[in-house]
């Protein structure tokens, strides 16, 4: 099982080039919507952003990190996914903790994936109004993306055969990469603006994320959060 080993290299190059990097400072009301979010969050997700993140914290997390999460959830998606989670990362946060080496290929341990807990119907909205608090300081700009005229043929093309997106991720259950999150829903789950953001600069969030930072021009980004953006509102 070789994969470790090249996720390794990459996070270490990673660390090479964006070690140098400024990190944006930290919205005071971060802290505070972090202080109303269950404790328990906590334990297995970063809820303000790092003081000095490492490859080890990003090796050893349990859970995505929430410190964006206003920048990122939809707030209906995320009040009806707390009280049903469901998995969005087929093989966990880090899939090849969960890999079974098999023949032809490796398969995941689905089973050892640790779950999601319910939250009541109560507590969901409290917790998504929170969670919708915590911003990334600047990292996403509202309205950067414009939906008028995004050809959405290209960005599917991009997406699958042009930027090579489903190595990692599936924009249809069962179509493309296991190591990412799945995106066949993130028109409902993630903000265009920060699905644009991310993609054009992963290593903005954290420097050591193994996301590659491609070489992507404003009307791919453009293009590629449309098709992105338009997952899962197929037919509406």
């Amino acid at each position: 099982m070789r994969i470790p080993l090249f996720l390794a290299a990459g996070a270490t190059i990673a660390a090479l080039m964006f070690s140098a990097r400024p990190a944006p400072a930290e919205p005071a009301a971060a802290a505070d919507a972090a202080s109303a979010i269950p404790a328990s969050c906590a334990s297995c997700h970063a809820l303000t952003k790092p003081d000095n993140p490492t490859v080890e914290r990003l090796w050893n997390r349990k859970g995505p990190d929430l410190w964006y999460a206003g920048d990122k959830f939809n707030r209906d998606w995320l009040v009806s996914w707390l009280q049903n989670p469901t998995p969005i990362r087929p093989g966990g946060v880090l899939w090849f903790k969960h890999a079974k080496p098999g023949s032809p290929r490796d398969t995941l341990d689905t089973a050892a994936i640790e779950k999601h807990p319910p939250v009541d119907a109560a507590s969901a909205p409290r917790i998504a109004d929170a969670l919708s608090q915590l911003k990334s300081a600047g990292l996403v700009n509202p309205g950067e993306f414009k939906p008028e005229g995004v050809n959405l043929t290209m960005g599917q093309m991009s997406f699958g055969k042009l930027r090579g997106c489903t190595s990692c991720h599936q924009d249809k259950p069962g179509q493309g990469g296991l190591s990412g999150p799945e995106l066949y829903d993130a028109g409902k789950r993630l903000k265009p603006d920060y699905v644009l953001a991310y993609t054009r600069d992963p290593q903005q969030f954290d420097r050591f994320i193994w996301m590659p930072r491609l070489t992507l021009t404003d009307a791919d980004l453009q293009r590629l959060t449309g098709y992105v953006a338009s997952l899962g509102k197929e037919g509406k």
